[in-house]
């Protein structure tokens, strides 16, 4: 049977994740916020949902005022002291695009997987995690060594982090989620960054009908969806009365416990477990590509 690159790929994040730390205590790392910028991140899919992450959690931790935007959707006539932008294979050509508009009327850091990339020149500052590279078509550790990384630089412990993942690593899925019919994650502050991107990973790699809020958002509507068949899985602190609230649904509850970039690294096993199930590619997954290059 040949395995799948992904799950060599999600196993290694821990590692990843100190060789992100590990470079930039190097010193060789340029470009990042310094306290007190007013920031924006750009990315596509994945990454933009990193981008979400690592602004609002900046912000939390008093760094600055930092915003999140699609790469294509990006306000160039806004004004920002630097805007940083995550692409894994540095080809993307909304951000491509943005970063060729940006030029040099703002400081730009690219954090990427591919050193000889379209937007390593576009940018004034590159940050190559090409030890985090993948092959497979989804994306699981350059995205979460990139947030590794900043919340190295804003100060927050990372080993601990990593030896968490390795523990949860350990862990075995959620057994009701192989009987769901529908798929709730549920974030709140920095985390519900995290929640989109767990909704999305789970939606391409398993063709599954995902769905993620901010926790306070849920009880508007969304959960009307809910009942007996659907899997809710909160990143972060509940807020009060949430869980109650999705229970009475009839939906079953996974409250995270453990830090929201652990329980995004679960969620990766679980993709991987489900898509095996259904008999996907997991690698490979229909649709799409390592990069959307538009002509």
């Amino acid at each position: 049977m040949v395995v799948p690159y992904i799950e060599e790929e999600i196993a290694s994040q821990p590692q990843m994740w100190r060789q992100a730390a590990a470079l930039l205590s190097s010193g060789s790392v340029a470009g990042l916020p310094e306290p007190g910028e007013r920031i924006a991140v750009i990315g596509c899919g994945t990454s933009q949902f990193m981008a979400q992450t690592y602004a609002r959690l900046r912000e939390e931790t008093g760094k600055g005022e930092s915003d999140a935007f699609q790469a294509s959707e990006f306000p160039l006539a806004r004004r920002y002291d630097r805007v940083l932008a995550i692409t894994r294979t540095g080809t993307t050509t909304e951000v491509v695009r943005t970063l060729d508009a940006i030029g040099d009327s703002t400081p730009t850091t690219v954090f990427t997987a591919e050193p000889t990339s379209d937007v390593v020149g576009l940018a004034k500052h590159a940050v190559i995690l090409d030890f985090a590279n993948e092959r497979s078509v989804v994306q699981t550790r350059f995205a979460t060594s990139t947030i590794a990384l900043l919340r190295a630089h804003l100060g927050q412990d990372v080993e601990a982090l990593a030896a968490d993942a390795e523990a949860a690593l350990a862990l075995p899925v959620p057994r009701e989620a192989f009987d769901t019919r529908q798929f709730t994650f549920l974030g709140t502050g920095w985390t519900v960054g995290l929640a989109h991107e767990a909704a999305h990973k789970l939606r391409e790699s398993t063709q599954s009908w995902t769905e993620s809020y901010a926790g306070m958002e849920y009880r508007h509507g969304a959960n009307c969806v809910a009942d007996e068949r659907t899997l809710a899985w909160t990143f972060g602190e509940p807020a009060p009365n949430l869980v109650e609230d999705v229970r009475a649904t009839g939906a079953t509850v996974e409250v995270g416990e453990r830090d929201a970039l652990v329980e995004l690294v679960r969620v990766h096993q679980l993709a991987v477990e489900l898509a095996a199930a259904k008999g996907l590619d997991v690698d490979n997954p229909r649709n799409l590509t390592r990069s959307v290059i538009l002509t």
